[in-house]
């Protein structure tokens, strides 16, 4: 399929004149990603930290039947409400079939930002090879997607409750090189590290500019790993019992694909006294401003004055 998304304004004129753009996923600000007033302020903070950086923020979607790169504010309220996701096989779909609003997954909105020629995307965190998929195949198209297409992915690593050694494991596969930004292991969403190495770190924007730069081009994107503020990260001990309580009931109901993030989700934000949600906060907001920077090394130029931001320049 070729995609011919629909650029705001804002984006549009910022990627003509070679300035920094990046690309933001919706569902995260949806009712599938975070409740409200909370998915809200995703999309608040998530849009600042970018234009403090920089660069020009483009939230992807599907509004009345049109892939969109880019909103105006009147538009924000029908992502926040949006209740259908768009992963990059539903692309087709959406369109053709004209949906009203769809939020796009990691899948999805990588798709969406190669096709408008941003190469730089952030997002909370990626799926992955879930837990017993040598039995039930169930592995995200989040992975393909990285690896096909040339854009940074940057991520507070994978979900936790994700089998993570084989999410790793599976990356190799494709081709994707998985930078540790300022770190040596691999995060795992609401804790700083899964105990797994990453084969590669980084501690600068400018390092992860270079390695974009040098890769192989026909060898897709790569992906950053920026863990957790320190200050936001979750205790390790008392997730994993969430964790273990909330999978087992997911394989006791039939909870599986794309209906098993939000139940697990659900169930640590309940164990967690809803502390998991302000962690989901932190880290959006974290990976939208070091893709920003990524994105300002990668596209120097001067940021579009209407921003409000200084210039960024170097």
């Amino acid at each position: 399929m070729t995609l011919h998304p629909v650029l705001s304004e804002e984006v549009a004129d910022a990627l003509a004149g070679g300035r920094a753009v990046v690309a933001l996923e919706s569902t995260i600000f949806s009712l599938l990603g975070l409740p409200a007033p909370a998915n809200g302020a995703a999309l608040e903070r998530c849009l600042a930290a970018v234009r403090a950086e920089g660069a020009v923020p483009a939230v992807t979607c599907v509004i009345d039947g049109l892939a969109r790169v880019g909103l105006a504010p009147e538009d924000h309220e029908r992502v926040l409400t949006a209740t259908r996701k768009v992963a990059e096989r539903d692309l087709g779909p959406a369109v053709g079939l004209r949906w009203p609003e769809g939020v796009t997954t990691v899948s999805g909105a990588l798709a969406l930002a190669d096709a408008a020629g941003i190469d730089v995307f952030a997002t909370g965190g990626i799926g992955g090879v879930h837990r017993g998929a040598e039995l039930t195949g169930d592995v995200s198209a989040d992975l393909g997607a990285i690896a096909a297409h040339p854009v940074v992915c940057v991520s507070a690593g994978a979900k936790a409750f994700l089998d993570l050694a084989r999410t790793l494991e599976e990356l190799e596969r494709l081709g994707v090189a998985v930078l540790g930004f300022a770190t040596d292991h691999f995060p795992a969403f609401y804790t700083r590290s899964s105990g797994l190495r990453v084969p590669h770190r980084v501690d600068t924007p400018e390092e992860v500019a270079a390695v974009f730069r040098a890769r192989a081009r026909d060898h897709g994107g790569l992906l950053v790993a920026n863990p957790i503020p320190v200050a936001d990260e979750l205790p390790a001990d008392e997730l994993d019992g969430a964790l273990r309580a909330a999978l087992a009931d997911a394989e006791r109901d039939g909870i599986r694909g794309g209906a098993l993030t939000p139940f697990v989700l659900a169930r640590i934000g309940a164990v967690t006294a809803g502390r998991s949600v302000p962690a989901n906060l932190a880290l959006a907001e974290d990976n939208a401003r070091l893709a920003a920077r990524i994105a300002t090394v990668l596209h120097p130029a001067a940021t579009n004055a209407s921003s409000g931001v200084r210039d960024t320049a170097r």
